[in-house]
């Protein structure tokens, strides 16, 4: 156990006002998961403790990204303070943060819907990504929510979200009306080569 904050955390605010992202300097699940209700967060001290603080309404974590929804007018500069201690606390003890089995068992995979999305994604959306030198590409489908990151020139690009938001989520959901919420779980930070 160290000195938590040593753990750097920067928050990302979204187009939508009721999403935020936060990324941590390391890794806190080796994968992507999304947590929905407080009972499926049972047994996950990291999610139980997210879903503690009033307002939190989805949690989604892929590698060093977590993304939160929230139900509350209580703006990100407040909740984010809450949000980065629990977070800090959490790593910092060392101990199990997800239980893999009780998240698994509540949200499966879809895999027709992730086929339909990427075959939406390579002939309409990456034609257009591609000019930018960039691309996108679906990580996974649960329920109505579809996971994407984006690579090359769109990793890291100031423009990433209004791509999102504008382009691809506009086009899939038009495409696929089923589809509720389309995130970006693209490490931005890393981006080599952004285009702008």
């Amino acid at each position: 156990m160290g000195d938590i904050s040593d753990i750097k955390i920067m928050a990302e605010p979204q187009m939508d006002p009721n999403v935020c992202r936060f990324v941590i300097d390391r890794s806190v699940y080796n994968g992507m998961l999304t947590c929905t209700t407080k009972e499926m967060s049972e047994g996950s001290p990291l999610l139980e403790d997210l879903f503690g603080i009033d307002g939190i309404r989805e949690i989604m974590i892929a590698d060093n990204v977590i993304t939160i929804a929230k139900k509350s007018e209580t703006e990100w500069q407040d909740l984010g303070k809450d949000i980065g201690l629990k977070i800090r606390n959490n790593l910092n003890s060392g101990g199990k943060l997800i239980d893999e089995d009780n998240l698994n068992k509540e949200q499966p995979s879809n895999p027709d819907l992730k086929a339909r999305v990427q075959e939406i994604l390579d002939q309409e959306v990456n034609p257009g990504l591609e000019s930018h030198g960039g691309s996108a590409e679906i990580i996974d489908a649960k329920g109505s929510t579809v996971f994407v990151t984006m690579a090359g020139g769109c990793q890291g690009c100031a423009s990433a979200s209004q791509t999102l938001k504008y382009g691809i989520e506009k086009i899939l959901r038009e495409r696929i009306p089923e589809i509720t919420e389309v995130v970006d779980v693209t490490n931005h930070s890393a981006g080599a080569n952004p285009y702008m």
